[in-house]
C-alpha cells in the first residue's frame, strides 16, 4: 500500500490547492449528480450523496452549484447522460494504468487521455491488458490530527479493514471491496470523521524504477488527474520517499 499511500498525500495537497483555485467544481459536482443518480436526493438516507456533498462544500462549493448538481442526477435538471467508463493503459517502462472516468462526451475524453498517454511515451491499452494486475479496495481517510492510531486501528480490525496506515496529516483504512462500508459505518459510529470514502484500484505488485525513469510516469498520473472528466488514477509504480520528494520539488 506504500505507493497508493504516498501518492494520496501528493494529492491531497494538490487538491487543496486546486480547491483554492475552483479548478475541481467540475469533478465534485459531477460526483454528487452520480451520487444523487445512484441513490436518490436524501442525503441522510444516501452515505455516498452525503460524502459527495460533504467534500463540495469542504472545497467552497456555491451551494446553489451543488443543489443542481443533486437535481441534475434525480432527473430535476436536464442535460447529457454520464457514462462511467475504465481505461487501461502502459505508461514509459511498461508502467501499468487504470483511469476511471465519468463523462458526458465519452469522444472528448478518450481524445484527451490518448493525448496524455501519448504526450508521455506510453498508450492505451484493450480492455483487460492490465487489470489483471490489479485489485479493487476499500480506501478510507480520516483527519489523522488528534487521532489515536491504535484505536483506528482496533476499531477497523473488528470491521473487517485489511490495512490502516498512518500518513503526515491523515489516516488510511484499507478495506476489501464489500467490506467497506461496514467498515465505514464503524468508524462514523465510534465517532470519527471521515473524510473521503472510495473503491481504488490497487496493484498487487508494484514496479520499482529509477527515478529518471519513473518521473514520466508521475508526471502522467499527475495530468490524467488534471483532466476534468478523470475521477481516479491507479498504478503499479512503486512511489518510495525519494521519488515523491523529487516529483514534488521537480
Amino acid at each position: 500500500m506504500s505507493g497508493h499511500s504516498k501518492w494520496s498525500t501528493i494529492k491531497r495537497r494538490k487538491g487543496a490547492e486546486d480547491a483554492k483555485r475552483g479548478k475541481i467544481f467540475t469533478r465534485l459536482a459531477r460526483d454528487v449528480t452520480m451520487a444523487a443518480r445512484d441513490g436518490g436526493g436524501d442525503e441522510n438516507a444516501n452515505p455516498r450523496l452525503k460524502l459527495a456533498i460533504a467534500k463540495a462544500k469542504s472545497a467552497n462549493m456555491p451551494k446553489d452549484n451543488i443543489e443542481r448538481a443533486v437535481l441534475r442526477g434525480t432527473g430535476g435538471l436536464g442535460g447529457e447522460e454520464m457514462a462511467e467508463i475504465t481505461y487501461e493503459g502502459y505508461g514509459s517502462d511498461g508502467v501499468a494504468f487504470i483511469i476511471e472516468v465519468l463523462t458526458d462526451n465519452k469522444n472528448r475524453t478518450l481524445a484527451e487521455i490518448k493525448h496524455a498517454f501519448n504526450r508521455a511515451g506510453g498508450s492505451l491499452a484493450s480492455a483487460g491488458a492490465v487489470a489483471w494486475q490489479f485489485e479493487q479496495k476499500g480506501v478510507i481517510t480520516l483527519k489523522g490530527e488528534g487521532q489515536d492510531f491504535e484505536e483506528v486501528f482496533l476499531v477497523a480490525a473488528e470491521a473487517g479493514a485489511d490495512d490502516v496506515v498512518s500518513e503526515e496529516d491523515a489516516i488510511t483504512v484499507y478495506t476489501p471491496r464489500e467490506q467497506l462500508a461496514a467498515v465505514e459505518q464503524a468508524l462514523v459510529e465510534a465517532g470519527y470523521e471521515v473524510e473521503d470514502s472510495e473503491l481504488n484500484w490497487e496493484a498487487k505488485n508494484e514496479t520499482e524504477l529509477p527515478i529518471d525513469r519513473a518521473l514520466p510516469n508521475m508526471r502522467l498520473m499527475d495530468k490524467l488527474e488534471e483532466l476534468d472528466d478523470v475521477q481516479s488514477v491507479a498504478s503499479n509504480l512503486l512511489i518510495t520517499d525519494e521519488l515523491a520528494a523529487a516529483f514534488e520539488t521537480a
